[in-house]
């Protein structure tokens, strides 16, 4: 046991952690024809039946049961705080389980020419408000009710002592909804990592149906059909805001430190890193000079790296890889969806660049309070 409980710890180091989500996630959400082949021969598809869902979930159960046997784990897992995101983790794999295991029902349907479960004729018979309607309503809302009863009995408020402004908690975090943006925060400035980048992504999201007008598979729930614009959605939901909410809430530690679950959380383990500037790395460690006194020529390199990303990546893109993409959208909602495409991709490769070369800032002109 003690060999897994280490294994588990190195495995959620976020180096290993976030590389296996980011190399596992297109084949267990394929954007293209050839992922969806791959993902078929697998048979990672049959994660979406009824059998599926009992292994994903029993699973996740067994492990936080098996976790509980120790100490370091059940500290962090029964913390008041952060016992409903344990549920909001079967919650989260009950959804995306309903939602694709519909998708890959209609696809049958379609290969094998019948109407799709959502292929409906309009009812003759009425349903009325009274007794129907409010009746199911009013036994939901006596159900819910006990089950709030019962939860805040057995489980105690998480209320804390008066702030003192003199002892900050250690770890300081926001409730569980932000710690996704607070993770953010560790490798942006905060303007753009409280600001810009979650109004980009929530944006993106909410494009993705007015950028991917394609008819097939509106109105109805289907995978094969809108691939890509799927991928996408589920990488910017699952990937760039529920994983770093897992991270924040059950791998973050004291000072911010990253600690596996069955860790223990040492608030006198501090982490020396030395953070530098892309400038820094280009001028001084790699052409051994100072930096210049000029702002835009101590900045050039990140400037240059943001002109290639921004102004020649969408262009590239659309001559070789997503060529069919653009012919098939247009120059104007082309270039919206790569660059709200780049925006999301940054968050990942800022990531790495800071666990692999201790990079703070691409472009640092705190002279006009723009860091990036």
């Amino acid at each position: 046991m003690d060999a897994f409980k280490s294994l588990v710890n190195y495995i959620s180091n976020p180096t290993i952690l976030f590389t296996a989500v980011l190399v596992g996630f297109p084949f267990v959400f394929p954007p293209t024809n050839w992922f969806y082949k791959v993902h078929k021969k697998l048979g990672i598809h049959k994660l979406w039946t009824k059998k599926g869902l009992i292994i994903m979930v029993a699973i996740t159960i067994a492990f936080f049961i098996f976790g509980l046997g120790d100490d370091n784990f059940k500290k962090i897992v029964l913390k008041p705080d952060n016992v409903p995101i344990s549920g909001l983790i079967i919650l989260l794999i009950f959804f995306t389980w309903l939602s694709l295991s519909q998708a890959y029902k209609n696809d049958k349907l379609i290969d094998e020419g019948k109407p799709v479960d959502e292929h409906y004729e309009a009812p003759n018979d009425k349903v009325l408000v009274w007794p129907d309607l409010v009746y199911v309503e009013l036994i939901s809302l006596i159900l819910f009710s006990a089950f709030m009863l019962i939860w805040s009995i057995g489980l105690p408020a998480p209320l804390e002592e008066p702030a003192n402004p003199s002892e900050s908690p250690n770890p300081a975090k926001a409730p569980w909804y932000f710690l996704g943006l607070q993770e953010m925060l560790v490798y942006f400035d905060p303007w753009y990592a409280g600001v810009v980048l979650p109004t980009f992504i929530i944006i993106g999201l909410m494009a993705i149906p007015y950028i991917d007008t394609d008819p097939n598979g509106s109105g109805y729930y289907s995978y094969k059909n809108r691939m890509l614009s799927l991928s996408i959605y589920l990488f910017g939901w699952l990937v760039l805001w529920n994983v770093l909410i897992v991270i924040g809430t059950f791998l973050r530690g004291p000072n911010w430190g990253f600690f596996g679950p069955f860790e223990y959380w040492d608030s006198h383990r501090l982490e020396a890193l030395t953070n530098v500037n892309l400038s820094e790395l280009f001028y001084i460690k790699w052409l051994n000079m100072g930096l210049p006194s000029n702002i835009l020529v101590r900045e050039a390199p990140g400037l240059l790296i943001m002109f290639l990303t921004f102004a020649v990546t969408p262009p590239l893109l659309a001559k070789t890889a997503l060529k069919s993409f653009y012919e098939r959208l247009g120059s104007t909602r082309y270039t919206i969806f790569v660059v709200l495409m780049i925006f999301g991709a940054l968050l990942p490769v800022k990531m790495y660049l800071r666990w692999f070369f201790n990079l703070k800032y691409i472009i640092s002109m705190p002279e006009f309070f723009f860091n990036f």
